[in-house]
């Protein structure tokens, strides 16, 4: 029988294309969306799809329901996220409880309704952190938030699952090309009121040209989606599967800073690495 995994928020991005290569590889994809439109697409190309809305308790729950009900799982890829741009101090507490619910604690509950499940028959939880996981940077203090404790709560869940059949394991991207900037816009304008902020003029100058601008040039260091999916791959298929994944050239730079190098030449790096 082939292999059974649930990969969160494949709209686009990372979750597409890490649904798309598991199916090639023989696996049965479970995936969510929160879109009909996406739903009906990932359903049109062959791949099993449900809605999933991780902020909202009841959708977590039914999702687990429903994917239970159609045979056993081994895996969960945590895929499902969203960014929030803006300064810190323009962030209402709305903001930063939108943000966690999806990113945190939805993952969470989703992920804690399936460990009785892994436990029988042994799983693996994929967590897909981020470079700004490990290392934060200007304007996006929420998201940054979210994936410091993800990293965290993935980190103990680790340690406790030891001697369980239940293996956990992070997987940090840093630029990929995907959708996340363009679908962060209208948390911004839901949330960040910048025109009557101190740092209005800031965000003239570079925020809002990075988010409704055209990029004047492709990141360097930007890698597809399909790199994160190979270490997906690696993480669900290793007889030994590593317990975190850098994926690219500025989360292995970044990683190496965190360790070493004092707060102040840290923030250096920060605001010009």
């Amino acid at each position: 029988m082939s292999r059974r995994v649930l990969i969160t928020g494949c709209s686009s991005g990372i979750g597409l294309d890490a649904a798309r290569r598991m199916q090639s590889l023989g696996w049965q994809v479970v995936a969510t969306c929160r879109k009909p439109e996406d739903i009906a697409a990932r359903r049109a190309e062959g791949i099993d799809c449900h809605h999933l809305e991780l902020a909202d308790e009841d959708s977590v729950a039914r999702l687990v329901e429903q994917v239970l009900a159609g045979g056993p799982l081994d895996a969960l890829v945590n895929n499902a996220a969203f960014a929030l741009p803006g300064a810190v101090e323009d962030m209402p507490r709305g903001a930063l409880r939108a943000i966690f619910e999806t990113n945190l604690f939805g993952t969470h509950d989703l992920t804690v309704r399936l460990i009785p499940h892994f436990r029988q028959g042994g799983g693996r939880i994929v967590n897909i952190s981020s470079v700004l996981g490990l290392i934060g940077i200007r304007w996006r203090g929420p998201y940054v938030a979210t994936k410091f404790a993800m990293e965290g709560l993935t980190d103990v869940l680790r340690l406790e699952m030891e001697g369980t059949p239940v293996k956990v394991i992070l997987i940090e991207p840093g630029p990929i090309a995907s959708r996340i900037r363009a679908n962060a816009i209208p948390h911004f304008e839901r949330w960040v009121d910048w025109q009557n902020s101190a740092r209005a003029d800031e965000y003239r100058a570079s925020l809002l040209k990075r988010l409704y601008e055209p990029a004047a040039k492709k990141d360097r260091f930007e890698l597809p989606p399909s790199a994160v999916s190979d270490r997906i791959v690696h993480a669900l298929t290793s007889a030994r599967p590593r317990p975190r994944y850098y994926v690219t050239t500025p989360t292995w730079i970044s990683g190496t800073a965190r360790r070493v190098l004092p707060t102040r030449a840290l923030d250096w790096f920060a605001r010009h690495g």
